[in-house]
């Protein structure tokens, strides 16, 4: 194991996988890439390139064919559906991941208490599911999944079902949040605006069977918002970005 592996909260080597049939269909081939412990990860790719797979790997859902993983302690996985439990409340919904991780319910609600007026929930802690905005919900999950006692996180297209508006509140709002946590994040998202704004590196994956073809560090000052986008070093940030993808999508 090299001195950057051991430092890493995600490091992938020669990671692949397929899709059980006759043939069997390949999704990841030959994955390398790594995440240092405390970064703003991620990942973009053409649809269907196993971005969502190799979450599920990550979170212990799926078991690769082979190559080597490393997550550091474990992690906690947000598909790309809030799965909000409709006959829990609010607060009961958030505890849910944290209780089953073995925190003790009393110290589970406390620490939930405690967040919900930083997730922008305060005064519906007990409401239902049904009761919440599509962005409330969105907050509702992501305070489930930063509950839940694991040192790695994982997003899988979080926003992608809001509006633009939304989407790009919740972008400045987990910022927000991050920073405060620094725990580490690896997210997959098909925006590009998306992708530089929150994190510290991106990396391009090929169309499937996907593998990392590219990595870009995006060095921008934080925290980071809409007004960012159309300074110079991030249009430059996205042309690149951009480019990339295009190589990717042909590779």
């Amino acid at each position: 194991m090299t001195a950057s592996t051991a430092e890493a909260a995600i490091a992938l080597r020669g990671l692949r996988h397929s899709f059980a049939g006759e043939p069997p269909v390949p999704v990841l081939r030959d994955m390398t890439l790594e995440v240092p412990t405390g970064a703003f990860a991620s990942i973009v790719g053409p649809s269907g390139c196993g971005k969502s797979t190799l979450l599920r790997i990550l979170a212990g859902l799926v078991t690769p064919d082979g190559g080597e993983m490393q997550v550091r302690g474990s992690a906690a996985f947000m598909p790309q559906r809030d799965l909000l439990l409709p006959w829990r409340r609010a607060e009961d919904n958030a505890i849910l991941g944290a209780v089953l991780g073995g925190v003790p319910d009393g110290e589970a609600r406390a620490r939930a208490q405690a967040l919900f007026a930083t997730f922008g929930l305060a005064g519906f802690e007990q409401a239902w599911p049904g009761q919440l905005s599509g962005g409330m919900r969105q907050r509702l999950a992501l305070l489930r999944t930063f509950l839940t006692p694991r040192e790695t996180l994982l997003l899988d297209e979080p926003f992608g079902a809001l509006d633009a508006i939304t989407r790009r509140q919740m972008q400045e709002w987990l910022q927000s949040v991050w920073l405060e946590d620094r725990r580490t994040v690896l997210l997959v998202t098909h925006d590009v605006d998306e992708a530089l704004l929150l994190s510290d590196r991106v990396f391009i994956m090929s169309t499937r069977p996907g593998t990392i073809v590219e990595s870009l560090d995006v060095s921008l000052a934080r925290p980071r918002g809409t007004r960012d986008t159309t300074t110079p070093a991030f249009t430059v940030l996205k042309a690149q970005l951009l480019d990339a993808l295009e190589r990717g999508s042909a590779a």
